[in-house]
């Protein structure tokens, strides 16, 4: 079982939405199975709300079920317990490492690595955009397939 999760700053926009396409990525493929999915944030801004609503509506419009969630905060133990925990952006691993004490394990990733690029998926709370962070989440999902040989 890989154990993927993927965070965010608040865990209601961006990590909802990349735990919600990478699921369906793997049901597509028919291998969910082989997966366990989940999001967390880094701060506590947002713990218990429901993912933001345009990040359900870009999901909607792309026929994309959304996995029910509630935010909540990144722990040492998720550390432990995940293969990977893929963050958005340097902010986001940068207080992952905080958390979980270091990446003794190499585990913290970016999102966009697996696509071969460094930058950043850029958080749609402030750009309003939710168009780009989707495009850029599918790109990164894909991709982290694609480096699991899945």
């Amino acid at each position: 079982m890989i154990k993927i999760l993927f965070v965010c700053h608040g865990n209601i926009c961006r990590s909802t939405m990349a735990e919600s396409v990478m699921t369906h990525l793997v049901r597509e493929r028919h291998i969910e199975d082989q997966f366990h999915i989940d999001s967390a944030a880094t701060s506590r801004e947002e713990i218990g709300n429901p993912p933001h609503y345009g990040t359900v509506h870009k999901l909607r419009q792309e026929g994309i079920p959304l996995i029910p969630h509630r935010a909540r905060q990144m722990t040492k133990q998720d550390y432990k317990e995940f293969d990977y925990l893929i963050g958005m952006d340097d902010a986001n691993v940068r207080n992952m490492e905080r958390i979980a004490g270091g990446d003794p394990e190499h585990k913290i990733y970016k999102l966009l690595e697996f696509a071969g690029s460094g930058r950043a998926i850029a958080d749609p709370w402030y750009t309003g955009n939710f168009e780009v962070t989707y495009d850029d989440v599918v790109e990164g999902c894909e991709a982290f397939l694609k480096y699991l040989k899945l």
